[in-house]
C-alpha cells in the first residue's frame, strides 16, 4: 500500500486524539506502516519554543505537515491530530502532500465544555487562559473535509468505523476481515460523500 496522510482537525477536546489512536491501532493490525503525530507531543519536541500566536501556530502546523509529507512519500500512513485552526495552513499542507485526507472532528462548544475534564474551557471563558481556540482565538471550520465526524452525536466506535470504511473505499486501506461491520445505510452515506468529492 502507498503512504498517505490523515489530518484530524477540530476544537480542543473534540476527540481527535482518541480517534487517531484507534485508527492507528487498526492500521497496524492490518499490517500497515503507520505513525501518529499528536499536536501536544509535537509541540514538546519539534515545536519547542513556539507560543500560541497565529504565526507560531502556523509554524507548528507546517512542521507537522512536513513530517507527514516525508512519512507519506515513504509508504507510511501518517496520522496527524492537531487543532490546526487556520484553513490556509491546512490547505497549504493538502497541496504539499500527495494523498491527504482531512477528518473534521466537529462538536459544539457547549458539549466540549462538559467533556473537558481539565476545565480549560471554563478558564478560557473566564479569561484565565489567553488565545484559546474556539473561545478567544478563532477556529476556521473545514469547508469540504473528506470525512466529517460529529463527536457529540456518534460513538467513538461509530466514528472509527466511518473513518476506516471511507479509507477502504478510497483504496488506501486493505478491506476489513468482516465486511458486515458496516451498516448498509452508513455504507451508502460514505459512498455518496466520496462521489460528491470526486473519489468515486
Amino acid at each position: 500500500m502507498k503512504g498517505f496522510t490523515l489530518w484530524f482537525t477540530g476544537l480542543p477536546c473534540s476527540g481527535k486524539s482518541t480517534l487517531a489512536e484507534r485508527v492507528l491501532g487498526i492500521l497496524l493490525e492490518r499490517g500497515m506502516y503507520a505513525e501518529l503525530l499528536d499536536g501536544d507531543e509535537v509541540r514538546q519536541n519539534l515545536g519547542k519554543g513556539l507560543g500560541f500566536s497565529k504565526e507560531d501556530r502556523d509554524t507548528n502546523i507546517r512542521r507537522i505537515g512536513y513530517v507527514c509529507k516525508l512519512l507519506s512519500r515513504n509508504g507510511v500512513a501518517a496520522i496527524a491530530a492537531a487543532i490546526s485552526p487556520y484553513r490556509a495552513i491546512r490547505e497549504e499542507n493538502r497541496n504539499a502532500i500527495e494523498k491527504y485526507v482531512e477528518i473534521y472532528v466537529k462538536a459544539p462548544v457547549e458539549a466540549l465544555v462538559e467533556r473537558d475534564i481539565k476545565g480549560m474551557y471554563k478558564k478560557a471563558i473566564a479569561g484565565e487562559i489567553k488565545n484559546f481556540t474556539g473561545i478567544s482565538d478563532p477556529y476556521e471550520e473545514p469547508e469540504n473535509p473528506e470525512i466529517l465526524i460529529e463527536s457529540d452525536k456518534e460513538t467513538v466506535e461509530e466514528s472509527t468505523d466511518k473513518i476506516i470504511r471511507t479509507l477502504e473505499l478510497m483504496g488506501l486501506v486493505p478491506g476489513a476481515p468482516a465486511e458486515s461491520e458496516y451498516s448498509k445505510e452508513e455504507e451508502e452515506k460514505i459512498k455518496a460523500r466520496l462521489k460528491d468529492l470526486g473519489y468515486l
